[in-house]
């Protein structure tokens, strides 16, 4: 299948993290036929356990009851309409209810829609140009310009984006500093490997309204799965803006960009506006993910499966005696299995032996461990049983340093560095 989409699809993927580039060619699955719960089948007909969810967009499991039939229903009486519908308005008022900076919402697509409007509404509102960002925030020319993967962006627009390290305030200091009464906004991920150290959200947010910028949370993953209200009300730093998209509606596609009405009015003045803005199977969908989440203990359940794999985890990378090479990061909703340079392999090396054999067991995974809803604790004491196997073979590789005999497929190379 991959030999037959390569010839039409770039990649033979949609997705940069979905494709070739990120699972070892010729001990991957490439292609998902179907998925139910926390668990997938390729068109080969393997199983697997999906830790992946769909790079975090899945936080119910596939192919919830109560999402597919929200859809199933709508699906009868229509997808796109001449006029909005009425799903826009329960879908943008059951944000406002449930996210503490949204006064009013505009709906995308995708992520990098919204990440894209709320720039564009943080600079008419300034009348300033350049950016500010820490984390990743999409495809557009505005961000992706400021990282490796550049080709293609002016660089009249690479030079009006700045980055800046998290956990370092000094770091934004000095693009303000660099650029005084210039910067339009500050934008961010609120977490993901690392936790806030030392009121650096606060800082950040201080620092920002103090020179006059407007202040956004990215919370494209963080949003509906660290807390009913995302990050913003887990760590209690409220933005002026917030952008939301994979765990809005499990899976299907619809972002949001919400925040201050004082801002958000200004999307009457600007330009945001596609056709299927206002699609309604994936309002639907919305606003069955969000019942949901209110309704049952969704957040909670991300939260004590995920402790479980974080404490297992742990213990079995000291266990195993591979603290130098392995550690865990991010929170127990969203960690991550963090790959480090061993004295003779590199962390992709590793890594790409890891993935192998994870994959060989029925495990869907990337390193990172995006729960859902639907994991169970017997899909946890497998995951754990085969780290304990792969961990193993991993420790035996670096003390035999025999990773050329192991590999059965080249070695990954990074995309590019974003966290």
């Amino acid at each position: 299948m991959l030999e037959r989409a390569i010839k039409t699809i770039p990649l033979g993927s949609q997705t940069f993290s979905k494709s070739k580039t990120q699972y070892p060619y010729g001990v991957s699955p490439y292609f998902i036929k179907k998925g139910k719960g926390s668990r997938v089948w390729d068109v080969d007909g393997n199983e697997y356990i999906d830790f992946i969810n769909a790079l975090a967009a899945v936080t119910l499991g596939y192919n919830d009851p109560d999402v597919t039939n929200a859809v199933k229903a709508q699906l009868e009486e229509g997808t796109i309409f001449s006029l909005p519908h009425e799903l826009e308005v329960k879908v943008a008022e059951k944000i406002v209810e449930m996210v503490p900076c949204a006064e009013m919402v505009r709906f995308g697509k995708n992520g990098s829609d919204v990440t894209s409007g709320a720039i564009r509404l943080a600079r008419a509102c300034t009348k300033r140009e350049h950016v500010a960002v820490c984390g990743y925030h999409g495809w557009q020319d505005w961000y992706i310009g400021s990282t490796s993967r550049n080709l293609g962006v002016p660089q009249s627009t690479r030079d009006l984006t700045h980055t800046f390290a998290y956990n370092n305030i000094d770091s934004l200091y000095k693009v303000f500093q660099q650029y005084p009464d210039q910067i339009a906004t500050v934008i961010m991920e609120p977490m993901n490997v690392s936790e806030p150290k030392d009121n650096f959200l606060e800082k950040v947010k201080d620092l920002t309204h103090k020179n006059k910028a407007v202040f956004i949370f990215d919370e494209t993953i963080t949003g509906f799965r660290y807390s009913t209200g995302g990050a913003q009300e887990y760590f209690g730093v409220i933005p002026d803006l917030a952008t939301f998209g994979k765990g809005l509606a499990n899976g299907y596609p619809v972002s949001a960009v919400a925040g201050k009405v004082e801002i958000m009015r200004l999307m009457e003045e600007i330009f945001f506006s596609f056709t299927f803005g206002g699609e309604t199977l994936s309002l639907a969908a919305a606003l069955a993910t969000m019942t949901k989440l209110q309704k049952e203990p969704v957040i909670e359940k991300l939260w004590s499966q995920g402790r479980k794999v974080v404490d297992g985890t742990k213990l079995l990378i000291e266990n195993h005696r591979l603290e130098d090479v392995l550690s865990i990061g991010g929170k127990e909703c969203w960690s991550f299995l963090i790959f480090k340079d061993s004295d003779i392999y590199s962390q992709w090396e590793l890594k790409t032996l890891f993935l192998q054999e994870v994959f060989r067991r029925g495990i869907l995974a990337l390193g990172t461990h995006n729960m859902s809803y639907a994991h169970t604790d017997e899909d946890i004491s497998k995951l754990l049983g085969i780290y304990d196997e792969v961990f193993a073979i991993i420790k035996n590789t670096i003390v035999n340093r025999n990773l050329n005999e192991m590999l059965q497929s080249e070695v990954l190379v990074p995309l590019f560095k974003i966290r």
